[in-house]
């Protein structure tokens, strides 16, 4: 069973929101809505530290829709309008949504929105319309800190792949979208602590995020 997710090295990531901005461009989101925000984490008391500068540890935390095993939204959409696919994203059918927002309310992470326009409920969608085309979700593909990756869970997160800061004589969109590397191939050492995810509250999330040597907050 296929379950495509982003994972994110946190102690890669500068905050610098191109995620954020590009997500925006490629899906048309409308002015003062995200489908991926950046937060700030901190600055928090660091281990065995005063609490006062340079003991305090800060990170960035891409925050988007989880695309998680078990949906809340999906459990309580009335038209079957958000749907979990087979790929294991979770998605929106805009022709069955009646923008009624149980799905939002039901979402633990807040990141869908009422489309005030067409008055249907939008949120990420891993950009399916990249993916089922080979492509990487936007935000995967613009991070210049190669700190997201995308892939599936089943092939496990050492595949997951990145767009590599390689070129040639041709750069073109197509070549360039071929450079790739591996999540192996790039981030530094990690062990099973170092990994981890937003809370559960029974919806058991996919996306999958990479912090060493600092306290999770996200717990």
């Amino acid at each position: 069973m296929t379950q495509y997710a982003i994972v994110t090295d946190l102690n890669r990531c500068v905050g610098c929101m191109a995620c954020s901005v590009a997500c925006k461009v490629v899906n048309n989101v409308p002015v003062g809505n995200y489908w991926n925000k950046v937060l700030r984490i901190g600055p928090n008391p660091a281990k065995a530290g005063s609490g006062h500068f340079p003991d305090v540890d800060l990170y960035f935390l891409p925050m988007q829709c989880q695309h998680c095993e078990n949906p809340a939204c999906v459990d309580v959409c009335p038209t079957e309008a958000s749907h979990k696919t087979a790929d294991g994203t979770v998605q929106i059918d805009k022709e069955k949504c009646i923008g009624c927002q149980f799905c939002a309310m039901a979402c633990p992470y807040g990141v869908r929105y009422l489309n005030e326009e067409e008055r249907v409920v939008e949120k990420c969608t891993l950009c399916e319309q990249k993916v089922a085309q080979g492509e990487l979700p936007q935000c995967v593909a613009q991070c210049g800190g190669m700190a997201r990756f995308f892939g599936d869970l089943d092939a496990g997160i050492e595949s997951f792949e990145t767009l590599t800061d390689g070129f040639d004589t041709d750069r073109s969109y197509e070549t360039l979208m071929a450079h790739r590397a591996t999540l192996a191939e790039v981030v530094n050492p990690y062990t099973e602590a170092d990994l981890h995810h937003v809370p559960d509250t029974g919806n058991k999330p996919a996306f999958v995020y990479i912090l060493r040597e600092r306290d999770w907050q996200g717990e």
